[in-house]
């Protein structure tokens, strides 16, 4: 029998995509929110295709602040924004 693939919502566009082609957006138990390019880190997650046109439409959408159920300040977008720009692998 193949392995199931986890699949998860894209939080921008609203499809369905292996969850290892998104990024995760985690608000740890400290109210910290950051990307988690390996899926590992605690809290609450929600998922962003790796794509700026994405977070801005989730950004338009306050789908972070529904996911998170918490106001997002445009810092953390921005944060985010950069972080998707440079690729930061290291999570």
């Amino acid at each position: 029998m193949p392995k199931k693939i986890p699949v998860r919502q894209c939080v921008g566009c609203r499809e369905m995509k292996p969850k290892k082609e998104l990024i995760r957006v985690v608000k740890s138990p400290e109210g910290e929110v950051s990307l988690d390019f390996k899926g590992k880190k605690p809290g609450r997650g929600a998922y962003v295709c790796p794509d700026e046109a994405c977070l801005k439409r989730a950004r338009k959408a306050k789908a972070l602040e529904r996911a998170f159920s918490a106001p997002m300040p445009d810092e953390v977008y921005e944060a985010l924004e950069q972080q998707m720009r440079e690729g930061d692998q290291d999570g």
